[in-house]
């Protein structure tokens, strides 16, 4: 693997056709960031399924490479694009949110400084439809997140983490030995992080690192995903995944 590539964060994007009206004003936030000397980004963007509607808000970049594919949430929609993943760390970015400037940066340098880290976080404020911000009670401080402390929160907060999961910014290597993201109808990115918990220390970042987008046509606005019987189940599987990887005793790091 060359020099380039070695120093490469991958960016990961899961689009469906509702979303993907929101995919320019992601790649805004992503051209705008700068990262440290010798470093590059890449941005996979893959489809949750076949359709017309999402390649044509896709940006005609050669950083940019967009892929289609079954139809499996957005879990499974991020996993494939790991295929083409060459960087060593994956950042996770929805089509319907912007990173906050600098973000990518501040990844890079928390990851890159302490190598027994497996993954950051930074705090996300809800980008509201009228384009004001509200943030999210009850953020940790910055510094590192001690393993099986994120579970120990989300167990005793009905099922709510203290960082969010649409920020994670992993080591590649990890994520991959993990299996990528749950295969889950939702809370997929809750199972990732609470398995990146169970095995690694994490970081913190107290500076805003993520604009999430609150609008009528996502899916954690959906009855659906609020149903109590599907809920129990997924956050079942959720927490035995995280405690059997616990259990196990691997380390990362």
């Amino acid at each position: 693997m060359s020099a380039a590539v070695t120093r490469r964060v991958t960016v990961v994007t899961a689009v469906h056709a509702p979303s993907a009206r929101f995919l320019p004003e992601a790649y805004r936030s992503l051209r705008e960031q700068r990262l440290p000397d010798g470093w590059e980004w890449e941005w996979l963007v893959q489809e949750d399924g076949h359709g017309e509607e999402v390649r044509a808000h896709v940006p005609d970049d050669p950083r940019v490479s967009f892929r289609q594919g079954r139809a499996g949430g957005p879990g499974v929609a991020r996993t494939m694009a790991l295929a083409r993943a060459q960087g060593p760390y994956v950042k996770v970015l929805d089509a319907d949110d912007q990173l906050a400037p600098g973000a990518l940066g501040r990844d890079l340098a928390a990851l890159e400084a302490r190598p027994d880290l497996g993954w950051a976080t930074s705090r996300a404020l809800d980008l509201l439809p009228d384009g004001s911000t509200a943030g999210f009670p009850g953020d940790p401080e910055e510094g590192p997140i001690e393993r099986g402390t994120v579970l120990g929160h989300w167990s005793a907060n009905d099922f709510r983490a203290q960082v969010h999961p649409a920020t994670l910014c992993v080591r590649r290597e990890l994520l991959l030995a993990l299996g990528g993201w749950m295969a889950l109808p939702a809370s997929e990115d809750t199972g990732l992080l609470l398995a990146l918990d169970a095995v690694s220390r994490g970081w913190f970042s107290a500076e805003v690192g993520l604009l999430y987008r609150k609008w009528e046509g996502q899916v954690t606005g959906r009855p659906a995903h609020t149903d109590p019987v599907e809920r129990e189940a997924r956050m079942t599987v959720v927490a035995a995944r995280a405690q059997a990887l616990a259990a196990l005793g691997w380390r990362y790091g």
